[in-house]
């Protein structure tokens, strides 16, 4: 299973997501500090959940950082997230 979808799965499972986009962007990165050959270093994600509602930009930033600790350990560099509740305006989905 490449990242992405892994990604995807462990936001899924945690979050249970309204919406969900997972963009690879690690060519967008070759040769800068934590890129790789091969890629699968730098995602941006766009996510809209209910978990979301009542927290600050920081705290959903680090439930989502949480649910993905083992990509982190595994090679992921970087993620770009908009994280948003339902309702609230979002781009990129």
């Amino acid at each position: 299973m490449v990242r992405a979808d892994r990604i995807s799965a462990k936001l899924t499972a945690g979050l249970k997501p309204l919406a969900l986009s997972v963009i690879d962007e690690s060519h967008q990165h070759a040769g800068h500090g934590g890129w790789r050959e091969g890629g699968e270093t730098h995602y941006r994600i766009t996510i809209v959940a209910d978990a979301f509602t009542g927290k600050s930009r920081l705290d959903r930033h680090r439930l989502v950082n949480a649910l993905l600790k083992d990509e982190f350990d595994d090679g992921l560099h970087a993620l770009a997230i908009e994280a948003a509740a339902p309702g609230e305006a979002v781009r990129g989905i």
